[in-house]
């Protein structure tokens, strides 16, 4: 808002602990700014440019690195001679590999019938296999490739009338598809930007992603990233149905989004302000619903794909089981014999995200101090992508926009995401073949080891600045939980015994003869409403971490 008398922004006057400034915080920022000239003057003015916003130059630079996105995968859509005085696509000399630009979307033009015009779940074909399948993803992204499709044929006739030339329809198809997918992440990055508060530039993070350029057009992740992305801000800015509403939706495009929900009743148990997320939860179940229930309905079968095919589905190359499986030569992980799906990994990989999502439960419950509502959808999140048996390269894109807010330290996350492009690389040239000037599988195992250690190493910071709230740059700004929404500055309701207290107690315990009971504690002073009580299983307050 205008100041009166003076016409400045308010902003312009921000001091710099009110106002973070990347290249005075960060060293990498910092040596990477001297290209430009070097870090913000200790006398500028920041905050009167009418359009050059940190908002805008944040979209600007997503948009230059999803151009780069689509140039890496622009190979793949290279036309060449067919020998009949028509065009095909040019595959030759293992294009997709060496290049590095394969994606999901231009085969699956073809194979799921998509350039026959053939409706999604309706619609089936029969493998080289003998197998029958359908369309195996989700409604959304299932009704969005058939919907780009169709723009890509509309495209193919308008170009011919007006004389433009005339592209294969997969071309059209695949670059359409990419212009929509651009402006999905775009809203990601708006939404991201909007939470980020104080730290707007952090942003960056996920517009200069190596990661980006490798996996944008991969497959239709960008979807769900944006509707994720617009869920978080929605619940920031206190419209939790709009926020179940996005979250509905980016479930029908995606599954990931659903895990927004656990940690959002985790923090409405801890704060005891349980309407906003219990709004949300179903209002994301009842669009999910409206938008599934017709096609369960009309094509239960083609429906039913997306969970066959993911029951049925062996390992990924990524996964530590198939990498387990590469190194060892075990068939543990194996689908048995006359089985469908491989039973022991579906339950020891279910099993294993279990059990993380109950330690992450235990610990938001019994920390100190209230996590942030980022640092627990990251840690869920990631936590899905270490235990699951498919982890899709272009998952990680996931991560982008949960990384910015849980943990805006820039040097280790470009890091981790350099490792994802290197991860990337490596995989298309072993699929190259050795015979092929190509490389072998061991390679790509140790990149991708060393990127699941480097994610394991983000998500020990994130604990570490849970546990120790000093450290956490977002509170550190001034801020308690810029994406918290209600959760934000309420005080506690509900905590339990951290797993180190209760060691403590046992042993305690065994020590002494006398048994206190539990006392209810006071809200603390972190807490907006001192005279609250919160219920608690501790005995007093020093003996919480």
């Amino acid at each position: 808002m205008p100041v009166p008398g003076d016409g400045l922004s308010r902003s312009a006057s921000l001091s710099p602990v009110e106002r973070v400034i990347p290249t005075w915080t960060d060293p990498t920022v910092r040596r990477a700014s001297e290209v430009i000239g070097g870090p913000l003057g200790r006398h500028a003015i920041v905050g009167r440019a009418p359009w050059l916003t940190p908002l805008r130059v944040c979209l600007l630079m997503a948009i230059v690195i999803l151009i780069f996105g689509w140039l890496f995968k622009s190979a793949c859509i290279q036309q060449g001679p067919n020998g009949a005085g028509g065009v095909t696509l040019d595959q030759s000399g293992q294009r997709p590999w060496i290049t590095g630009c394969y994606n999901d979307v231009v085969p699956l033009y073809g194979s799921h019938k998509l350039d026959t015009q053939a409706m999604p779940y309706k619609t089936s074909w029969i493998d080289t296999d003998g197998t029958t399948h359908y369309m195996e993803y989700p409604v959304i992204t299932g009704y969005f490739m058939w919907g780009v499709s169709e723009l890509g044929k509309y495209y193919g006739k308008f170009a011919g009338n007006v004389g433009l030339p005339i592209p294969l329809d997969v071309a059209a198809y695949f670059t359409i598809g990419a212009i929509i997918l651009a402006l999905f992440y775009l809203w990601a990055v708006a939404s991201t930007a909007r939470i980020a508060r104080r730290r707007v530039w952090d942003v960056a993070i996920m517009c200069l992603s190596p990661l980006l350029i490798v996996h944008s057009f991969t497959n239709w992740d960008l979807l769900a990233i944006g509707m994720t992305a617009g869920a978080m801000a929605a619940w920031a800015r206190g419209r939790p149905v709009l926020a179940g509403a996005l979250i509905g939706l980016g479930t029908a495009a995606k599954l990931y989004p659903v895990l927004l929900l656990g940690p959002l009743l985790l923090l409405a148990l801890r704060s005891g302000r349980f309407r906003g997320p219990v709004r949300t939860t179903i209002a994301a179940a009842v669009v999910w619903l409206v938008v599934n229930v017709p096609i369960m309905y009309l094509y239960p079968t083609g429906w039913y794909e997306f969970i066959k095919l993911n029951s049925e589905r062996p390992a990924e190359y990524d996964s530590w089981y198939a990498i387990y499986t590469s190194l060892s030569g075990s068939h543990l992980f194996d689908t048995t014999s006359g089985a469908d799906s491989p039973t022991f990994l579906n339950v020891l990989s279910l099993g294993l995200f279990g059990v993380a999502c109950a330690l992450i439960a235990w610990f938001a419950l019994s920390v100190r101090r209230r996590p942030r509502l980022a640092q627990l959808i990251f840690l869920v999140v990631a936590a899905f992508l270490l235990t699951n048996k498919v982890w899709s390269p272009q998952y990680s894109l996931w991560l982008l926009p949960l990384v910015v807010l849980a943990l805006p330290r820039w040097r280790p996350v470009l890091v981790w995401q350099f490792a994802e492009a290197v991860v990337w690389m490596l995989l298309m040239f072993y699929f190259a073949g050795v015979d092929n000037k190509g490389l072998s599988i061991y390679p790509f195992i140790g990149a991708a080891i060393v990127r699941d250690v480097l994610l394991i190493a983000l998500i020990v910071r994130v604990i570490r600045e849970i546990l120790r709230p000093a450290d956490d740059l977002v509170r550190m700004a001034g801020d308690d939980d810029p994406s918290g929404g209600v959760f934000e500055h309420a005080p506690d309701r509900f905590v339990i015994p951290s797993l180190p207290q209760l060691l403590r107690d046992r042993r305690r315990a065994g020590d002494a003869s006398d048994d206190r009971a539990p006392v209810l504690v006071g809200a603390g002073p972190d807490t907006d409403s001192p005279d609250a009580p919160q219920i608690s299983l501790v005995e007093d307050e020093d003996r919480r971490i």
